[in-house]
Protein backbone atom coordinates (compact mmCIF):
# COMPACT_ATOMS: atom_id res chain seq x y z
CA UNK A 1 0.00 0.00 0.00
CA UNK A 2 2.69 2.11 0.80
CA UNK A 3 4.55 1.49 -2.30
CA UNK A 4 1.84 2.03 -4.18
CA UNK A 5 0.52 5.52 -2.66
CA UNK A 6 4.31 6.44 -2.97
CA UNK A 7 4.42 5.63 -7.01
CA UNK A 8 0.57 7.42 -7.24
CA UNK A 9 2.56 10.11 -5.60
CA UNK A 10 5.21 10.39 -8.21
CA UNK A 11 3.11 10.64 -11.06
CA UNK A 12 1.10 12.85 -9.44
CA UNK A 13 3.36 15.21 -9.37
CA UNK A 14 5.05 14.53 -12.65
CA UNK A 15 1.84 15.19 -14.64
CA UNK A 16 1.64 18.58 -12.19
CA UNK A 17 5.36 19.46 -13.45
CA UNK A 18 5.10 18.68 -17.02
CA UNK A 19 1.33 21.02 -16.73
CA UNK A 20 3.11 23.51 -15.21
CA UNK A 21 6.65 23.35 -14.16
CA UNK A 22 6.74 26.97 -12.73
CA UNK A 23 3.84 26.39 -10.37
CA UNK A 24 5.08 23.01 -9.30
CA UNK A 25 8.84 22.55 -7.40
CA UNK A 26 9.82 19.58 -8.50
CA UNK A 27 9.06 16.68 -10.46
CA UNK A 28 8.16 14.36 -7.65
CA UNK A 29 8.02 14.71 -4.08
CA UNK A 30 10.69 15.31 -1.50
CA UNK A 31 12.36 12.31 -0.01
CA UNK A 32 12.63 11.59 4.09
CA UNK A 33 16.03 13.80 4.71
CA UNK A 34 14.29 16.32 3.26
CA UNK A 35 10.75 15.83 5.51
CA UNK A 36 12.91 15.67 8.45
CA UNK A 37 14.89 18.49 7.85
CA UNK A 38 12.03 20.63 7.19
CA UNK A 39 10.02 19.57 9.73
CA UNK A 40 12.74 18.94 13.11
CA UNK A 41 12.31 21.95 14.94
CA UNK A 42 8.69 22.10 14.73
CA UNK A 43 7.29 21.40 18.32
CA UNK A 44 3.87 19.29 19.18
CA UNK A 45 1.28 21.81 21.38
CA UNK A 46 3.39 24.93 20.28
CA UNK A 47 0.23 26.46 18.08
CA UNK A 48 -1.34 25.78 14.83
CA UNK A 49 1.04 24.91 11.64
CA UNK A 50 0.35 26.54 8.39
CA UNK A 51 1.93 24.61 4.94
CA UNK A 52 1.88 26.35 1.61
CA UNK A 53 2.17 24.45 -1.41
CA UNK A 54 1.68 20.96 0.17
CA UNK A 55 1.32 19.08 -2.73
CA UNK A 56 0.28 15.12 -2.16
CA UNK A 57 1.15 15.68 1.57
CA UNK A 58 4.65 14.59 2.17
CA UNK A 59 5.94 17.49 5.04
CA UNK A 60 1.89 17.08 6.12
CA UNK A 61 2.73 13.59 7.20
CA UNK A 62 6.23 14.45 8.25
CA UNK A 63 4.68 17.12 10.76
CA UNK A 64 1.72 14.14 12.05
CA UNK A 65 4.42 12.04 12.80
CA UNK A 66 6.16 15.57 14.76
CA UNK A 67 2.79 14.84 17.06
CA UNK A 68 0.73 17.73 15.45
CA UNK A 69 -2.65 17.64 16.13
CA UNK A 70 -4.22 17.42 12.14
CA UNK A 71 -7.37 19.44 13.39
CA UNK A 72 -4.04 22.45 13.93
CA UNK A 73 -2.88 22.04 10.29
CA UNK A 74 -3.80 24.55 7.64
CA UNK A 75 -3.18 23.82 4.36
CA UNK A 76 -2.94 26.19 1.60
CA UNK A 77 -2.57 25.04 -1.59
CA UNK A 78 -3.53 26.33 -5.95
CA UNK A 79 -3.26 22.85 -7.59
CA UNK A 80 -6.83 21.63 -8.06
CA UNK A 81 -5.83 18.04 -8.07
CA UNK A 82 -3.41 18.23 -5.19
CA UNK A 83 -6.77 19.92 -3.21
CA UNK A 84 -8.97 16.82 -3.58
CA UNK A 85 -6.55 13.94 -2.56
CA UNK A 86 -5.54 16.54 0.48
CA UNK A 87 -8.93 16.65 1.44
CA UNK A 88 -9.55 12.98 1.48
CA UNK A 89 -6.18 11.84 2.88
CA UNK A 90 -6.56 14.76 5.68
CA UNK A 91 -10.05 15.23 6.81
CA UNK A 92 -9.61 17.02 9.32
CA UNK A 93 -6.98 19.58 8.43
CA UNK A 94 -8.34 22.67 7.14
CA UNK A 95 -7.16 22.52 3.00
CA UNK A 96 -7.55 26.04 1.44
CA UNK A 97 -7.55 26.32 -2.16
CA UNK A 98 -6.15 29.54 -3.22
CA UNK A 99 -3.12 31.93 -4.43
CA UNK A 100 -0.68 31.59 -1.39
CA UNK A 101 0.06 34.98 -2.39
CA UNK A 102 -3.22 35.86 -1.53
CA UNK A 103 -3.16 35.28 1.99
CA UNK A 104 -2.47 38.84 3.23
CA UNK A 105 -5.84 39.80 2.40
CA UNK A 106 -7.31 37.60 4.85
CA UNK A 107 -8.49 37.65 8.29
CA UNK A 108 -7.09 35.49 10.31
CA UNK A 109 -8.31 31.68 9.89
CA UNK A 110 -7.36 30.42 13.29
CA UNK A 111 -5.01 31.11 16.31
CA UNK A 112 -1.50 32.59 15.09
CA UNK A 113 0.47 30.16 13.54
CA UNK A 114 3.90 28.72 15.42
CA UNK A 115 5.29 27.87 12.17
CA UNK A 116 5.03 28.10 8.35
CA UNK A 117 6.07 25.29 5.93
CA UNK A 118 6.53 26.40 2.49
CA UNK A 119 7.44 24.17 0.11
CA UNK A 120 6.22 26.91 -3.20
CA UNK A 121 9.27 27.08 -5.73
CA UNK A 122 10.50 30.89 -4.89
CA UNK A 123 13.31 31.13 -7.37
CA UNK A 124 11.06 30.95 -10.02
CA UNK A 125 8.51 33.76 -8.62
CA UNK A 126 8.94 37.30 -9.24
CA UNK A 127 10.37 39.05 -6.37
CA UNK A 128 6.77 40.75 -5.51
CA UNK A 129 4.61 37.47 -5.56
CA UNK A 130 7.81 36.45 -3.47
CA UNK A 131 7.28 39.86 -1.15
CA UNK A 132 3.42 39.25 -1.21
CA UNK A 133 3.46 35.39 0.47
CA UNK A 134 6.32 36.36 2.98
CA UNK A 135 3.62 39.03 4.06
CA UNK A 136 1.12 37.32 4.47
CA UNK A 137 2.65 34.39 6.33
CA UNK A 138 4.07 36.31 8.79
CA UNK A 139 0.49 38.27 9.10
CA UNK A 140 -0.82 35.16 10.37
CA UNK A 141 2.17 34.07 12.54
CA UNK A 142 2.81 34.66 16.28
CA UNK A 143 5.38 36.56 17.21
CA UNK A 144 8.81 34.21 17.54
CA UNK A 145 7.50 31.87 14.86
CA UNK A 146 9.31 30.98 11.44
CA UNK A 147 9.17 29.94 8.39
CA UNK A 148 10.83 27.02 6.81
CA UNK A 149 11.22 27.03 3.21
CA UNK A 150 13.84 24.52 0.93
CA UNK A 151 15.75 25.28 -1.68
CA UNK A 152 17.50 23.22 -4.64
CA UNK A 153 19.65 26.16 -5.69
CA UNK A 154 23.12 27.17 -3.55
CA UNK A 155 21.86 30.21 -1.32
CA UNK A 156 18.51 31.58 0.26
CA UNK A 157 15.69 31.56 -1.81
CA UNK A 158 14.66 34.76 -0.41
CA UNK A 159 16.95 37.53 -1.90
CA UNK A 160 18.96 39.80 1.04
CA UNK A 161 17.09 43.28 -0.15
CA UNK A 162 13.62 41.14 -0.31
CA UNK A 163 14.35 39.99 3.75
CA UNK A 164 15.72 43.65 4.50
CA UNK A 165 12.64 45.27 3.09
CA UNK A 166 10.32 43.27 4.92
CA UNK A 167 12.44 43.52 8.36
CA UNK A 168 13.18 39.79 8.26
CA UNK A 169 16.27 36.99 8.40
CA UNK A 170 17.26 33.71 7.08
CA UNK A 171 19.56 30.43 8.68
CA UNK A 172 20.43 27.66 7.42
CA UNK A 173 18.85 24.79 8.90
CA UNK A 174 20.89 22.65 7.00
CA UNK A 175 21.72 20.26 3.77
CA UNK A 176 20.87 17.27 2.51
CA UNK A 177 22.60 14.97 -0.20
CA UNK A 178 20.07 12.29 0.15
CA UNK A 179 17.12 14.02 -1.43
CA UNK A 180 17.23 14.03 -5.00
CA UNK A 181 18.10 16.54 -5.94
CA UNK A 182 20.19 17.63 -3.07
CA UNK A 183 18.05 20.30 -0.91
CA UNK A 184 19.31 22.85 1.04
CA UNK A 185 16.36 24.78 4.13
CA UNK A 186 15.94 27.77 5.48
CA UNK A 187 14.85 28.92 8.93
CA UNK A 188 12.73 32.29 8.10
CA UNK A 189 12.17 34.88 11.20
CA UNK A 190 11.17 38.49 11.78
CA UNK A 191 14.62 40.29 12.97
CA UNK A 192 14.90 41.28 16.67
CA UNK A 193 13.26 44.81 17.21
CA UNK A 194 15.49 47.79 18.64
CA UNK A 195 14.35 49.37 21.19
CA UNK A 196 15.81 53.04 21.74
CA UNK A 197 17.65 54.05 25.55
CA UNK A 198 19.80 56.78 27.27
CA UNK A 199 23.41 56.06 27.05
CA UNK A 200 26.11 57.96 30.04
CA UNK A 201 26.10 61.14 28.04
CA UNK A 202 22.08 61.75 27.29
CA UNK A 203 22.23 60.65 23.86
CA UNK A 204 19.99 58.20 22.52
CA UNK A 205 21.55 54.98 21.52
CA UNK A 206 19.77 51.56 19.89
CA UNK A 207 19.92 48.48 21.17
CA UNK A 208 19.12 45.05 20.37
CA UNK A 209 15.02 44.24 21.36
CA UNK A 210 13.14 41.17 22.17
CA UNK A 211 12.91 38.72 18.88
CA UNK A 212 9.69 38.83 17.39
Amino acid sequence: MVMTTAVADFFQFFRSYVSNPWQVSAIAPSGRSLTRLMTQEILPGAGPVIELGPGTGIFTRALLRRGVPERDLLLVEYGSDFVRLLQERFPRARVLWMDARQLAQYEPFMAPASAVVSGLPLLSMSPRKVIAILTGAFRHMKEGGSLYQFTYGPRCPVPRPILDRLGLKASLVGRTALNIPPASVYRIRRRPLLRVVGNVEGQAQEVPGISG
